[in-house]
């Protein structure tokens, strides 16, 4: 039986990368074929174009047609082989891209499961609540700035002769005690020594309040 049917093969199953190295080899062989029958028939024309006709070119003449013949043939077979090695290489290539394609869906599989883990971290509300806590304390903050840089006017009410006669009447204090230096220091505008007058008194009445 195995002798019609041959030996079950245990050994490793041909690839399409080794069937289409063995096919380019036997192109290759047959290549080395023609190029020796393409040698005798140029031989075989180059004498006949040198011989009369006649028995000996007559039976020259059915050498170079044999030949002719037989490359006939080979050049069939090598077209043959060219073509199946030209369809495995087709396979080889679809099996390559449908590779990458299956890479590309394991590699997005796995990026789609890590994403969805992370953004399923994500509270969105908690994000929502603490941008509107944000915002609220962003306006608390403005609301205190405004608030201190809101200035002290002093009241309209405040008889400006009654000021004038408290500010001699400090200025007096403060000549005798030294502590403003009245006299002393001439280079003060008296504007600002009456300003700044005004203030203590404000904080005096304050204070009285």
């Amino acid at each position: 039986m195995n002798r019609l049917f041959g030996a079950k093969q245990t050994g490793p199953k041909p690839t399409l990368s080794s069937a289409i190295s063995n096919t380019d080899t036997h192109v290759e062989g047959i290549d080395v074929k023609l190029a020796k029958l393409n040698a005798e028939l140029t031989t075989y024309q180059q004498r006949m174009s040198k011989m009369r006709d006649g028995p000996s070119k007559t039976a020259l003449k059915q050498k170079a047609l044999k030949i002719l013949q037989r490359r006939k043939m080979y050049e069939g077979q090598r077209d043959q082989l060219q073509q199946q090695s030209w369809n495995m290489e087709q396979a080889t290539m679809m099996t390559d891209n449908l590779k990458n394609v299956m890479t590309t869906v394991d590699v997005m599989k796995d990026t789609n499961k890590t994403l969805r883990k992370q953004y399923g971290k994500v509270d969105i509300d908690k994000i929502e609540r603490m941008q509107d806590e944000m915002q609220d304390l962003m306006e608390v903050g403005n609301d205190i700035q405004e608030s201190m840089s809101r200035s002290y006017d002093v009241p309209e009410d405040v008889d400006e002769a009654e000021l004038d006669a408290e500010l001699e009447a400090l200025g007096e204090e403060a000549e005798m005690e030294g502590g403003l230096g009245w006299h002393r220091g001439r280079g003060r505008s008296r504007d600002f020594c009456r300003m700044r007058c005004r203030v203590l008194l404000m904080s005096r009445r304050r204070g009285e309040g």
